[in-house]
C-alpha cells in the first residue's frame, strides 16, 4: 500500500475527479454536456421538481447555466448519445457504456437483481409481458398510461401488473426510454429502435464489464474505498471484490491509506493531487459527489440526510436541501424552491456548517443564487436576512 494521503488532499483529488473547479467556457456546448456524463459515468435521475429536475443540476453545478434543450436532445433526439438505464439508480448513461450493463439486463431476465414484484411478473404472467412488448413493437413508443388498467391503486408504488411488465422489460433491456412526456412519464420503445445498432449488438462478458465499471467509478471518485466503488454502480460484493483485486494486479488501481479512513482506498495511477480546490457550486441532493452519504461524511465531515419523506415537524434543515460547496468545503445547506407562479427562487432557510460565518459567504452565495435563478427563469430571488442564517 502506498503512503498515507491527508484528508485535505483526498478532498482535492475527489473534487478534481468530479469536475469541480475547472475553468468554464463562455458557452456550454453539447460536447461539454457529454463530457460531464463521460467523466461521472452516470447521472442519477429523480422526478422531484421542487427546484428543477434533479438530473439537470449536476451539469449546472459543474458548467454553469446551459440550455436544457441540448441535454434533452442528447438524451431523446434522433442522434442521441445518452440513454436511460439502472446504473446507480435510474440514471443517464453514455450510449457506448450500455453494453457494460448488459449483465444486469441478463440477470433481470432471470429474475435476479431487480425488485421482487418486477421479477415475479415474468414468471407469473409471461403472457402479459409478451403482449406489452408486442404492442410496443407494433405501435411504437407508448407510456404506461396508454395501456388499459395500467394505473394501479394506492400509493405511487401501487403499480399495476402492466406497469410491472413495462419495468421488467426496461430492466431486461428489451425496451428503453424513447422520450419523456411533460408529466415526466416515460414513453417506452424497443431498445433496438432507439439506440445505435452497434450498441445493442455489442456483448461484454461479466468480469470485463465489472472491471470497467469499477475503473469508471474509481476515475469518477478520484479516491474511494472498495465499498464506495461497489456503491457507485450498485454492484454485488463478490463482483466488486474480484474486479478490484484484478485491477490492482493489472496496475490499473493502487491501494492508498487516507487519513482517518478505516478501510484502504484505491485510486487510478498516476495519482495527481491538486494544490487547491477552488470554485463554488450548489449541489443536487443526488449529486455524484454526495450521493454516498457515508463517503460524504468521511470526506467533508458532512452528515447529510434528505428530508423529503420526513414529517414536517421532524425536519432539521428543510424539504429540498442543497449543500453549498465553496473552495473544497461544504459550508452551508439551503432549503430551496422555485416558486413558478411568482417566478421567484425562494431560499426558505440557510443553515451554516460549524465554524462558517455568514458574512464570509453572503456575497458569493447571493451571486450564485442569482445565477441559478436566471437559469431557471426566475425574475426574483427571496433570501432570508443574513442574521437569520443559522
Amino acid at each position: 500500500m502506498k503512503g498515507e494521503l491527508s484528508l485535505r488532499d483526498a478532498r482535492h483529488v475527489a473534487l478534481a475527479a468530479q469536475g469541480f473547479g475547472a475553468a468554464r467556457g463562455a458557452r456550454v456546448t453539447r460536447r461539454a454536456l457529454r463530457a460531464v456524463v463521460a467523466r461521472l459515468g452516470c447521472v442519477q435521475i429523480d422526478s422531484v421538481n421542487v427546484l428543477v429536475r434533479s438530473h439537470y443540476l449536476p451539469f449546472f453545478s459543474r458548467l454553469g447555466a446551459y440550455d436544457v434543450a441540448l441535454l434533452e436532445d442528447e438524451l431523446y433526439g434522433a442522434r442521441r448519445t445518452l440513454a436511460e438505464y439502472w446504473a446507480h439508480e435510474a440514471s443517464i448513461v453514455p450510449c457506448e457504456r450500455w453494453p457494460l450493463l448488459r449483465w444486469r439486463m441478463e440477470r433481470a431476465r432471470d429474475g435476479r437483481g431487480t425488485w421482487g414484484s418486477v421479477a415475479r411478473i415474468a414468471s407469473e404472467r409471461p403472457d402479459l409481458v409478451r403482449s406489452v412488448r408486442d404492442r410496443i413493437a407494433a405501435e411504437g413508443a407508448l407510456a404506461a398510461s396508454d395501456f388499459e388498467n395500467a394505473r394501479g391503486s394506492g400509493s405511487w408504488w401501487g403499480w399495476s401488473d402492466t406497469k410491472r411488465a413495462l419495468e421488467y422489460l426496461f430492466w431486461s433491456g428489451e425496451i428503453t426510454t424513447r422520450r419523456r412526456r411533460s408529466s415526466f412519464e416515460r414513453e417506452y420503445d424497443l431498445s433496438t429502435r432507439v439506440l445505435p445498432r452497434e450498441i445493442t449488438r455489442t456483448h461484454v462478458d461479466e468480469p470485463t464489464a465489472h472491471r470497467e465499471l469499477v475503473s469508471i467509478a474509481a476515475g469518477a471518485f478520484g479516491i474511494a474505498t472498495e465499498r464506495d466503488l461497489r456503491d457507485y454502480f450498485r454492484l454485488d460484493l463478490a463482483d466488486t471484490r474480484n474486479a478490484v483485486r484484478e485491477l490492482v494486479e493489472m496496475g490499473e488501481l493502487v491501494a492508498i491509506a487516507v487519513e482517518g479512513w478505516r478501510e484502504p482506498a484505491y485510486a487510478k495511477p498516476p495519482l495527481r493531487i491538486p494544490r487547491h480546490a477552488l470554485g463554488r457550486a450548489l449541489l443536487s441532493p443526488f449529486d455524484n459527489l454526495i450521493w454516498n452519504r457515508p463517503r460524504a461524511e468521511r470526506l467533508f465531515a458532512f452528515d447529510y440526510r434528505l428530508e423529503i419523506y420526513t414529517p414536517v415537524a421532524k425536519r432539521v434543515h428543510g424539504y429540498y436541501v442543497l449543500p453549498y460547496l465553496v473552495d473544497g468545503r461544504l459550508v452551508a445547506r439551503l432549503d430551496l424552491k422555485f416558486d413558478r407562479p411568482n417566478a421567484t427562487l425562494r431560499a426558505h432557510a440557510i443553515h451554516l456548517e460549524s465554524g462558517v460565518r455568514a458574512s464570509a459567504i453572503a456575497t458569493d452565495l447571493r451571486a450564485d443564487l442569482a445565477e441559478l435563478a436566471a437559469w431557471l427563469g426566475a425574475s426574483r430571488v427571496a433570501v432570508p436576512p443574513v442574521r437569520s442564517w443559522r
